[in-house]
């Protein structure tokens, strides 16, 4: 069947000499991996390797079917071509880094449109503001609610919150409990708005640590999530 969808790009590898494997995270079906034939062939081919940048946002024309693992595009344009996005070395640095994430954490093959317009309305946000370096700190942690494993939030007053059970606790029960100064850099960026994010100044080495305490409660929560690759580039850049 042909089905019309918007989707973001995850990623994308080359295949064999002159392929395209990409794969998307798509407005009507999910997670969906593509091969794109010819790509890098000398012949003319309207599908071009650029459409395919990480987070690009497309409208796709799809040859799709059941049971399958790898389906073909018809008809690409770009749904929203960024301003900055892709040529700002801050912002494409987060964006190669949450691209790696999502490419990790996104696994279904089935329609969530809570979760399809969480990702698209934050990237052209992000594309339109002056650089918030904690914009993927808060990505995340507003990501963990279409994921389903947001953190209980009941009991805020509590002076211990353990990363592993996912909620605040009266008494330390482990090594993933954290308190004090880490404590207070997680309160931080719960529930924060994206446009709030001047509210709460942190220089780079408390970034660095909230960004890694957020890392731990993925790993803890989410099946196969590993440390990402980018991590290294992403630290360099913003410190």
């Amino acid at each position: 069947m042909i089905i019309s969808t918007k989707a973001v790009i995850l990623s994308k590898l080359k295949y064999k000499d002159h392929d395209l494997i990409v794969r998307a995270y798509t407005a009507s079906n999910g997670v969906v991996s593509f091969l794109v034939k010819g790509a890098f062939s000398s012949k003319k081919t309207k599908i071009k390797p650029a459409y395919f940048q990480p987070l690009s946002l497309l409208q796709l024309e799809i040859y799709y079917k059941n049971n399958k693992d790898l389906h073909y595009i018809k008809n690409v344009r770009l749904q929203q071509a960024y301003s900055a996005l892709h040529t700002d070395i801050l912002k494409s640095t987060v964006v190669i880094f949450l691209a790696e994430i999502l490419t990790m954490v996104l696994k279904e093959e089935a329609p969530n449109e809570g979760l399809y317009n969480y990702i698209e309305t934050a990237l052209l946000w992000f594309d339109t503001v002056d650089c918030n370096s904690i914009f993927h700190h808060q990505f995340l942690m507003g990501l963990t609610k279409y994921v389903g494993v947001y953190p209980e939030l009941s009991k805020p007053s509590l002076p211990f919150f353990n990363l592993e059970a996912g909620l605040y606790q009266a008494k330390s029960s482990g090594r993933y409990c954290i308190s004090g100064s880490k404590l207070y850099l997680f309160n931080s960026i719960l529930g924060m708005e994206f446009d709030n994010y001047k509210s709460e100044p942190m220089n780079s080495a408390q970034k660095q640590e909230l960004l890694n305490m957020i890392l731990l409660y993925f790993k803890l929560h989410l099946q196969g999530f590993k440390s990402p690759k980018s991590l290294v580039i992403l630290n360099q850049v913003f410190n």
